[in-house]
């Protein structure tokens, strides 16, 4: 199997670790999607999972909010750890898991309301009825979004109608309105134009202060752009993780130079 490098600066290596994966096996039947995977990665920095399609980035991903456990086939061995606690022991609950786990999805999902609901969906499942508070958490968390100047003269337009990038960028308020420590964002720009996907960067950069991001894409510009360190998945494996710049311009295994030099992917 491939030695893992994993180079991180000294800043990288004096934060807290907020995830973890600990030789995480995942198998759907017999297809081996994950194989010995462990990775450290600390709070409040964005890491690029990149590789070629089918190997294992989005199923890693959703390791983390337990997406995957209802999927055909699914086994997982080993752990996966959110301050250092094994969130696949049975005593974590879901709701408290989705609470801490904020998720952006590929393809933008508002769900078929006003764009206030939308924003205060999360806080009224949690028992939030108090209008002054819906009110001030709808708008910071469009304000963090970068959406608010766009729609608050809006706020009970279906968000159907807003564009794929506003959509996005809604999705997005509604996932930080409960305030996650965490951040799972999958191909968030890849359905967008050129200047809502700019919008969106600027936006991960933003949120890094005070949240903790996985992002998957297969837009290595876009990894180099945005993350603070890049793990390079191949057939299943973790071929490299390190810092994004040293990644990119000295990779230390030859798979992830072929990867990184466009030879395949």
């Amino acid at each position: 199997m491939t030695q893992i490098h994993s180079d991180t600066s000294q800043k990288e290596a004096q934060s807290k670790v907020k995830l973890s994966a600990r030789n995480i096996f995942v198998d759907y039947g017999a297809e081996h999607v994950l194989k010995d995977v462990s990775i450290d990665i600390p709070e409040k920095t964005v890491t690029a999972l990149i590789g070629p399609s089918g190997c294992g980035k989005s199923t890693f991903l959703r390791l983390f909010n337990r997406m995957n456990d209802h999927l055909e086939g699914f086994q997982r061995k080993g752990e996966i750890l959110i301050d250092g606690e094994d969130i696949y022991h049975d005593q974590k609950h879901l709701e408290e898991l989705r609470e801490t786990v904020g998720m952006v999805f590929q393809k933008p999902n508002p769900f078929p309301k006003s764009i206030y609901e939308n924003v205060a969906y999360g806080l009224r499942i949690r028992g939030v009825k108090d209008k002054k508070r819906l009110d001030q958490v709808v708008e910071e968390s469009l304000i963090k979004a970068a959406l608010f100047d766009e729609v608050k003269d809006h706020l009970k337009k279906n968000a159907l109608s807003l564009s794929g990038g506003q959509q996005q960028r809604l999705c997005l308020a509604r996932s930080l309105a409960v305030d996650p420590s965490i951040l799972l964002m999958d191909e968030p720009a890849s359905a967008l134009d050129p200047i809502s996907t700019a919008k969106i960067e600027e936006l991960v950069e933003e949120l890094k202060k005070k949240h903790t991001i996985l992002i998957v894409t297969h837009n290595l510009q876009q990894a180099r752009r945005v993350s603070d360190q890049t793990a390079f998945l191949y057939f299943g494996e973790l071929v490299e993780y390190g810092n994004t710049e040293q990644v990119f311009t000295q990779p230390k295994e030859e798979q992830t130079a072929h990867y990184i030099g466009g030879r395949f992917g």
